[in-house]
């Protein structure tokens, strides 16, 4: 049978109404009832004051049920000791898929609590444990037990989070969303975390750290962690004032190294979102290089073409781009000039006229390097010689030819002569 007390948490009264509603709600997870999936309760309004085996009954109900997948207890719904009695109860469940458990005040006594559940969800998709005060021994506590879990999307925003441990036997193996916003995590907490975006086997996709104590050093751990990561798509760092334009440019250069052709197409071409202060020059070439990321979502190659194409090629965008990354020498003196041709059809085919003069300009050294003036002579003389050996058989020929004209006009001059006694002869008898 399932009874209530007759105040709230606070110590004001229950409206009756609404502690019926709670009890028919409870009644209806206890009886399986699949039109209930989901259960919602804010703490501060419609949650009335239960006992200790209240709290572990429910617990149970809940463990049992084959139908909810959605439990939200929020807003002083909870508390270290509740939390005790109820995941007491709520050992496990193979249908909860989003837990939310934000604004309760819980500590690492409370994340304990849950240990034994969250090694038993198995089909946990997503836990948000935001404003609690769980702190970086909790933090840990919780991706220990995740380690064998189907988590998703672990959200621990304001947790008073700074130091943190990752082992990276035992991380979860699916996780996709980690939200840390509004923490205390600084450069050492960077390179722990980076650990999620270095091993071969990567999931993360979204990394949320605005608001904690970022720096350039916090920046320069995580563009080293990110040069040859496919996973992550969006990277927030706003909020972050420890960051620099210093920490900017090695952001943008993680996703358009402008420093050659070559750091051009091993720039990172996954990252399609990195949010930063919003109002700096560098941010806007950042977010032209994101473009052609996500133009090219999952297809890396074209999407380094791209950025060939419109941020080497283009005079101007390179320009800007190589004045704020230090960069010195031509685009033009490290093409091989035998591939110049390609170049300029590239070139001819997405830009304008007045690039290809660039281009042409920018390359005429590099395609006379091409011209080697001693083999050039060689094979002029080369194909000259030829043609005076062919004269020469012409003219051989020609000889032969003439002579052979001549002997037989000589030939038929003396037969002329031989044969004319005769003629006389004959004359003469008539």
């Amino acid at each position: 049978t399932i009874t209530s007390g007759t105040s709230r948490m606070d110590g004001n009264d229950v409206n009756p109404n609404e502690d019926e509603e709670w009890i028919a709600e409870w009644q209806r997870i206890k009886e399986n009832d699949p039109s209930t999936t989901a259960l919602e309760r804010d703490g501060d309004d419609d949650i009335p004051n239960m006992t200790d085996e209240e709290w572990e009954e429910l617990g149970r109900d809940i463990s049992n049920n084959t139908h909810l997948k959605d439990l939200d207890l929020y807003n002083h719904a909870l508390n270290d000791h509740k939390m005790s009695f109820f995941f007491r109860g709520l050992t496990g469940s193979s249908f909860i898929r989003d837990m939310g458990l934000y604004s309760n005040g819980l500590t690492v006594a409370g994340v304990r609590s849950m240990v034994p559940f969250l090694q038993n969800a198995n089909n946990l998709f997503n836990l948000d444990l935001e404003d609690n005060n769980i702190q970086s021994e909790g933090f840990n506590e919780l991706f220990r037990a995740f380690r064998d879990s189907p988590i998703e999307q672990l959200r621990c925003c304001g947790c008073g989070i700074g130091s943190i441990e990752i082992d990276i036997e035992n991380i979860p193996r699916q996780l996709k969303l980690l939200d840390l916003n509004g923490n205390f995590i600084n450069a050492d907490g960077c390179r722990v975390l980076s650990k999620l975006l270095q091993w071969g086997d990567a999931t993360l996709e979204r990394l949320d750290l605005r608001g904690n104590y970022i720096d350039d050093e916090s920046v320069e751990i995580l563009v080293n962690a990110l040069q040859s990561n496919t996973s992550l798509t969006i990277l927030n760092l706003s909020k972050n004032d420890g960051i620099s334009s210093h920490g900017i440019i090695m952001l943008l250069k993680l996703v358009n190294n402008i420093s050659s052709i070559k750091a051009t197409l091993q720039s990172n071409h996954t990252l399609k979102n990195i949010y930063l202060k919003g109002d700096n020059v560098i941010e806007y070439h950042i977010a032209r290089a994101l473009e052609s990321n996500r133009a090219y979502e999952g297809d890396p190659e074209r999407a380094g073409k791209d950025k060939i194409i419109n941020f080497q090629i283009d005079s101007s965008r390179r320009a800007a781009l190589a004045e704020l990354q230090g960069v010195r020498q031509s685009l033009y003196s490290e093409i091989n000039p035998l591939h110049l041709p390609e170049v300029f059809a590239l070139v001819g085919r997405y830009l304008d006229e007045g690039e290809l003069y660039v281009a042409l300009k920018s390359s005429i050294e590099e395609v006379m390097s091409t011209v080697n003036r001693k083999q050039c002579l060689q094979q002029q003389m080369a194909y000259h010689m030829a043609k005076i050996a062919e004269h020469r058989a012409n003219l051989e020929a020609a000889k032969v030819e003439l002579a052979a004209i001549e002997t037989e006009e000589v030939h038929d001059s003396t037969s002329i002569w031989s044969e004319s006694p005769r003629s006389n002869k004959k004359l003469r008898a008539l």
